[in-house]
């Protein structure tokens, strides 16, 4: 985020995705243990949904295994929190981190779909209706595919929400409005030396942050709080070597048991310093081999047509370094723009192109690993991203299959301050959280 989300500073919430969708509620079985299905999101073309085991019997489970049935011309396009096989139409999920269910516990998986037509039929779980009855035990050999989810939860969405700054909505009210589940909570910085804190300067633990990350996660939802921004004293400087600020990173994770995190890379003190880019690259690296399953976020600055200098650099150090990272997203704004819609576009497809030729992939794999973190509204330097070009930019990001759609911020999605550059409204006319909704349907 640009020196205005830095100046006014330098705070967002990124959110990863979805929208809720219709549920089917499964009656309760003699044993306890039912699987319900949800579809969370539909855009014409696919959908995204996702499965919730829960135990309600005598025991608690140690494993799980859903089964079902796609209809014809659907098939899984991701699938994130378990591992999956297809066999023709007939899928079989297992449980990969999440297997142990307690009594009265509920664990879920999410997925996506290409092709339109009905939901899944034929569920089962641990062999038996997912309406719960009886369930057998079950060995099936199939050959597993693992599939690294997107990032988090279902790696779809993201509004930036800051709590220290402009005048921050009530989280579960903006979720309840828009359908809105993940935010990336803006931003840990150093609270002295390699220390964190939120906005150096409010306690990682007991304060306004996990105050609202207890009241998302009792509403369904969860967060990625993100590391750095353009302003502050941040840790990448600060923590001496990458095992530092690995460790830093890791007070944060062990702290609110995150499933991703993200880096925001910017300014002359990290972006364009090549020691400390290395070593926030190094300590990424570091946290996904202690954390197996996390995601892994890197925000950046860019040019019209694709990352700079700077930029370029990170992913190919990414490689050489080996750091893993899930997720590359850019800001495309504050950059000299004269149509925003067209050079974000133009600057997702530069970066997919660096990203296929520094790792292999093909288009669609480098796509998946793509994000867009944009500005709504007015910029700091006056571009204008409208509701229609927002919109416009989702069904790309959408139809092309992005890691990653954010924008700076929730705090700025209102109306009320027609041409002005604020900290509490995006400057032009628009309904309260309209940004917000579009993104809930990425």
């Amino acid at each position: 985020m640009k020196k205005f989300r830095r100046q006014i500073l330098t705070a967002g919430l990124a959110i990863a995705t979805v929208v809720g969708g219709l549920l089917a509620a499964p009656a309760s079985g003699a044993t306890g243990v039912t699987a319900a299905f949800t579809k969370t999101s539909d855009w014409g073309s696919g959908y995204e949904a996702k499965y919730t085991i829960s135990n309600s019997g005598g025991a608690a489970l140690s494993s799980w295994t859903v089964e079902f049935t796609l209809p014809s011309g659907q098939s899984i396009a991701s699938l994130w929190d378990g591992s999956y096989a297809a066999n023709g139409q007939n899928i079989t999920v297992r449980n990969t981190w999440n297997g142990n269910v307690p009594v009265g516990g509920s664990v879920s998986f999410g997925f996506t779909v290409k092709g339109s037509g009905a939901n899944p039929s034929g569920c089962k779980v641990n062999g038996g209706s997912c309406e719960g009855g009886s369930q057998p035990t079950t060995t099936t050999t199939t050959t597993t595919t693992t599939s690294t989810p997107p990032v988090p939860g279902t790696g779809r969405g993201a509004p930036y929400l800051y709590l220290g700054w402009g005048n921050p909505q009530s989280a579960t009210q903006v979720m309840s409005a828009t359908g809105v589940k993940w935010f990336t909570l803006a931003f840990v910085l150093s609270g002295g030396g390699c220390t964190p804190s939120w906005d150096s300067s409010r306690p990682l633990t007991g304060g306004v942050e996990q105050q609202t990350i207890n009241a998302i996660r009792s509403a369904g939802g969860d967060i990625v709080p993100s590391f750095g921004g353009w302003s502050g004293n941040k840790l990448g400087p600060n923590c001496a070597t990458a095992e530092a600020l690995a460790g830093a990173y890791q007070q944060v994770i062990n702290a609110y048991n995150l499933k991703a995190i993200d880096i925001d890379i910017e300014n002359s003190d990290e972006f364009e310093n090549t020691t400390v880019q290395d070593r926030i690259l190094t300590a990424l690296k570091i946290v996904k081999q202690n954390n197996p399953g996390i995601q892994t976020i890197v925000t950046f600055g860019t040019g019209t047509t694709g990352p700079n200098f700077y930029g370029a650099r990170l992913i190919d150090q990414a490689k050489a370094l080996n750091a893993n990272i899930d997720v590359f997203t850019i800001m495309p704004f504050d950059f000299n723009s004269s149509n925003i819609r067209t050079d974000t576009i133009g600057a997702a497809t530069g970066l997919k192109n660096k990203l296929k030729s520094t790792f292999g992939w093909s288009d669609a794999e480098a796509f998946r690993h793509v994000g867009i973190s944009g500005m709504n509204g007015l910029s700091d330097h006056r571009e204008l991203t409208t509701v229609d070009d927002w919109t416009a930019i989702r069904d790309w990001s959408k139809a092309n299959g992005l890691g990653r759609l954010a924008f700076w911020s929730v705090n700025r999605d209102r109306g009320g301050c027609d041409g002005q550059i604020a900290a509490h409204c995006s400057g032009i006319q628009q309904a309260d959280l309209a940004f917000t909704k579009i993104t809930a349907g990425f």
